[in-house]
């Protein structure tokens, strides 16, 4: 049997909050034939990479979602993808009121996409990253070092109002500065973001901190593996050039139901994630390797925290386009990467078709960076293909 590593998806790995609704517990399900979907990375092999999301492909959710409208277009979505359902959330409802109007809509406060981020990024460290060790280390999470923190691991239904957000994540910061830095986190960023150092300090808190445990028995191997970048540069600080650029991946889109299981970026596979914001760019950041992409989430966890009321811009970015009447795009920047949903609605406001292009698609792709590095491994070097998969973090069942 294959060796199954992760299950990201709240689809093959249900989340259930006991009585405090912080420490979730974990029930398994086999995956491999609903629409939750699967891949299987194959070391030494080309392509590298197998599987897919059957929900996204054949325009399967466009018929789901066929003649729904407002709310219960973004509470299918959120039920749909139950992980990072927020992000879905979120891009629907910006999805829905672009394509009924040409006129800028109001977006959600930004830190509410934020607050959710950095629940999903706790959530991640917390449970997943424990079950993509290496099997030397490997061993059922410990959720002790979260029993103080004031973020719950899971939520029936996220924070909408900011001034809630904005105090949820000062309480953060707190804990994190109390609990975990035992310093300022904007200090902390200042000391410890550059590769070298988070490897040192994470060596120094490994004991009593898991996702620090988790870092160090990767970093040995994950910063000598350095798949080539190239990053989804969908987004741009000039609307103009985003303009175009959204409205290029929206045609491909609409025009191929299936492109957005094999998504390309002006004829190229591209990447995305923690480590590729458009905050992030041409800031001269050294080269990214499995360990920078790895510790690029732990690194924006802090970043969040750090985040104060009137800050210059938002760490993510989200938004929506109005491409024709009844036609939209709308896009957010979540845990794992860009999340993009398009729709088109009929005269009536309902929806007539319906389509999702996320993170993992991206990063998955059998032609993509991930792929290639996989296929450049050994055939039996499943440590260095689940270190890598790690890094790009699948939202799906993942085998090697």
């Amino acid at each position: 049997m294959p060796k199954l590593f992760q299950v990201g998806t709240a689809e093959a790995r249900p989340w259930q909050s006991d009585a405090m609704g912080k420490l979730p517990c974990m029930q398994t399900t086999t995956p491999w034939d609903t629409l939750a979907g699967q891949y299987q990375l194959k070391p030494g092999s080309t392509p590298g990479i197998v599987g897919q999301r059957p929900v996204l492909g054949a325009g399967r959710l466009g018929r789901l979602l066929e003649g729904q409208r407002g709310a219960q277009v973004s509470a299918s979505l959120g039920s749909i993808f139950t992980l990072c359902s927020h992000a879905h959330r979120r891009a629907a409802d910006l999805a829905l009121a672009a394509a009924q109007t040409a006129v800028p809509i109001t977006q959600p406060a930004p830190v509410l996409l934020a607050l959710e981020t950095a629940r999903d990024h706790l959530r991640s460290m917390a449970l997943d990253w424990p079950q993509r060790l290496p099997d030397a280390v490997a061993g059922a999470p410990s959720l002790d070092w979260l029993r103080a923190c004031p973020l719950r691991l899971v939520t029936a239904q996220p924070v909408t109002e900011a001034a809630l957000a904005w105090q949820m994540l000062a309480d953060l910061r707190r804990w994190l500065e109390r609990d975990i830095l035992a310093q300022d986190v904007t200090l902390w960023l200042t000391q410890q973001r550059a590769p070298d150092a988070l490897a040192r300090w994470c060596k120094r808190h490994a004991d009593p901190l898991p996702p620090a445990r988790c870092l160090v028995a990767w970093q040995p191997l994950s910063h000598t593996l350095r798949p080539t970048l190239r990053s989804l540069d969908l987004l741009d600080a000039d609307p103009a050039v985003q303009r175009v650029q959204l409205t290029q991946v929206a045609q491909a889109m609409a025009a191929d139901p299936d492109f957005v299981q094999h998504p390309s970026w002006l004829g190229q596979c591209a990447e995305t994630g923690a480590w590729a914001r458009l905050r992030h760019r041409h800031t001269g950041q050294v080269p990214h390797s499995a360990w920078t992409r790895l510790s690029a989430r732990w690194i924006e966890l802090i970043e969040i925290a750090a985040a104060t009321p009137g800050s210059e811009a938002p760490l993510l970015a989200s938004g929506a386009l109005h491409l024709a009447p009844g036609q939209a795009l709308a896009w957010c920047e979540m845990a794992r990467g860009l999340l993009l949903h398009w729709v088109r609605l009929d005269a009536t406001g309902a929806v007539q078709d319906y389509r999702v292009l996320a993170p993992t698609e991206w990063n998955f792709h059998p032609d993509g960076a991930l792929a290639q590095a996989l296929a450049a491994l050994a055939p039996l070097d499943t440590a260095a293909a689940r270190a890598l998969a790690a890094a790009f973090d699948p939202c799906v069942a993942c085998t090697v």
